[in-house]
């Protein structure tokens, strides 16, 4: 990994309001209220993978006061979704600021989800989902009918954070896309 005096490159799009905010009062904090305006009737997709993020994630990087959620990065410049009204953030973010993970389990987690140990784990899991006459895997989460199948679920979304030293320490063995959550985003950090 690119990494130089314990810092490394990550590159993020975030709106106005944040680049202004950033400029202004030199640190930004994301916060819940911003996710349910952004995503409306998704929103309850989107606070649950995140509020199961942050109980998790401040185990790996202490959550600073004011902080709610993450900002996301990126550690490769495609993977950063652009959008019309963002401006693109080159950033030097300290490595013990980083929260490292791979982009596809994440997106498992956001998709509501088991994320196996391996591929067969997964096959088996979709399989006894399917076997329970259950139609979307979502549903697992969404509702309170499966509590057990629930846990298991949540406990397998644990695995995000499997190779967060290993990618800390430049090794990206297994990773197939490195994404970040940064509890906040610094004015000294972009480049």
């Amino acid at each position: 990994m690119d990494n130089t005096d314990n810092t490394v490159i990550l590159y993020s799009h975030q709106s106005e309001v944040v680049v202004n905010t950033l400029e202004n009062d030199g640190v930004c904090f994301a916060k819940k209220k911003y996710v349910l305006n952004k995503y409306e009737e998704s929103a309850p997709i989107f606070v649950a993978a995140y509020d199961w993020f942050v109980m998790e994630a401040k185990k790996y990087v202490s959550k600073p006061e004011g902080a709610e959620y993450p900002y996301w990065a990126f550690k490769d410049l495609y993977n950063v979704e652009r959008s019309a009204d963002s401006k693109l953030l080159e950033m030097y973010v300290p490595i013990e600021e980083v929260i490292f993970f791979d982009m596809y389990d994440w997106n498992k987690i956001l998709c509501l989800q088991y994320i196996g140990e391996t591929g067969e784990d997964e096959a088996q899991f979709q399989q006894m989902v399917i076997e329970c006459g259950i139609r979307k895997e979502s549903d697992i989460i969404l509702t309170n009918f499966y509590p057990d199948l629930k846990r298991q679920v949540q406990d397998s979304w644990k695995r995000l954070f499997r190779h967060h030293e290993n990618i800390k320490q430049g090794n990206l063995k297994g990773v197939r896309s490195v994404q970040v959550g940064l509890w906040r985003l610094k004015k000294e950090w972009i480049v």
